[in-house]
């Protein structure tokens, strides 16, 4: 069966957002399964420095907004950036670390 047109699988955002406490990326599933239910929400990138953890979900543009909320509203959680597009937030997470922008997450 051919792979659904991109105008099918329906728009999406890109979330990069810090989270403390959390060492592993099974830790950091059951914690977004806890504070994100009712939405849907894919992990991609995680990357662990000295004083937290950053990392990168993806998430259907009608569920954005709420993500946002509960990710905030969450005791040591914040976003840091958003786009419809993954290389634009793993450059601006680079950023926020200092490193070279041309690296990725």
């Amino acid at each position: 069966m051919p792979k659904p047109k991109k105008a099918a699988r329906g728009k999406h955002r890109w979330i990069g957002f810090r989270i403390e406490n959390t060492s592993t990326r099974e830790e950091l599933k059951r914690l977004l399964k806890a504070n994100l239910r009712g939405s849907e929400w894919r992990l991609f990138d995680m990357l662990e420095t000295r004083e937290s953890t950053l990392a990168i979900l993806k998430t259907p543009l009608g569920d954005f907004q709420q993500i946002i909320l509960q990710i905030n509203n969450s005791e040591g959680m914040e976003t840091l950036t958003s786009s419809g597009k993954i290389r634009l937030v793993r450059k601006r997470l680079n950023e926020t670390l200092g490193n070279d922008p041309s690296d990725t997450v």
